[in-house]
């Protein structure tokens, strides 16, 4: 079967796919500007998988010659970040119900192919943050009837929203998002009628609480600089003329970062707050359904 995927027709995606590879390369010093032109020229112009493959063959590029011959849904042969993530068979669950209560499917699971899932009168969350992947492109089908749900995806993920809304809508802000190399594809479809389907990307707890760490310590970093500055200052001859003037420097500095570190502060205590609300929210839905 492998044999036709060649004459497959590539998408913009693909395109752009290749042409990050074709950047990295040079500038890693792989390819010349000379080269780099030809093969980027090649690129926008090709049309088939066929066309594509072979202007990155010689260029090492984890995780982007699968996405580039179309090889859909395969765990093997997967390098990169994601690698781990594809693994291949059924999944964990298939399916979640909410009926005038809800459902919610997050943690570590694995997402199926297709995913189906219905609320009537009732909400549904589902979360594939820490998810793994039966295969490259799983589809999510969501069946919202005077009711909600909720698709969260970790940044770096693809993602295609084909729902149909009737006095009802779906989330179409993250289309248009480029994934990463190897990163899964999640199409978003389904049906809601007095109801809505949202689709939101977000970072884990874990990885907040990993970069809120590293500002902070970057916050520590430039207290400490901003000490041994004003030490050394202050060391110097105070016949200085300039002392008084470079002191009132000192201080506008130290005041407007630390206007920018109590702004970061209150964005971080708003995002947590945001995060406590929708559990709550979530969990006035009620138990679980579906398998």
């Amino acid at each position: 079967m492998t044999e036709d995927l060649p004459e497959l027709r590539a998408s913009d995606a693909d395109r752009e796919q290749v042409a990050e590879v074709l950047r990295d390369a040079l500038a890693e010093g792989r390819l010349d500007m000379e080269e780099f032109e030809e093969r980027l020229e090649a690129t926008y112009k090709a049309r088939t998988y066929g066309e594509l493959t072979p202007i990155t063959r010689d260029l090492p590029a984890p995780g982007v010659t699968p996405a580039v011959n179309m090889v859909k849904g395969s765990a093997g042969g997967e390098t990169g970040p994601w690698a781990d993530r594809i693994v291949g068979g059924e999944g964990s669950s298939s399916w979640g119900v909410a009926i005038m209560a809800g459902f919610q499917r997050k943690g570590r699971w694995t997402v199926p192919k297709r995913f189906n899932s219905v609320a009537f009168w009732g909400g549904g969350e589902i979360d594939l943050r820490e998810a793994n992947f039966a295969a490259r492109e799983v589809v999510v089908n969501c069946v919202a009837i005077m009711g909600g749900m909720n698709v969260v995806v970790p940044p770096g993920v693809e993602v295609v929203v084909r729902g149909i809304g009737v006095m009802g809508g779906f989330d179409h802000r993250e289309e248009g998002v480029p994934g990463e190399p190897g990163a899964p594809r999640v199409i978003v479809t389904g049906f809601a009628f007095w109801g809505g389907v949202g689709v939101e990307r977000k970072l884990t707890r874990a990885e907040r609480l990993r970069l809120k760490e590293e500002r902070r310590q970057e916050k520590l970093e430039r207290r400490a600089a901003r000490k041994e500055l004003q030490g050394s200052r202050d060391s110097r001859d105070d016949s200085d003329d300039r002392d008084g003037l470079g002191d009132a420097s000192d201080a506008l500095a130290e005041a407007r970062e630390l206007m920018r570190e109590h702004q970061e502060e209150r964005r971080e205590l708003q995002e947590e707050r945001r995060e406590r609300r929708d559990e709550r929210d979530r969990r006035r839905h009620g138990g679980h359904g579906g398998h």
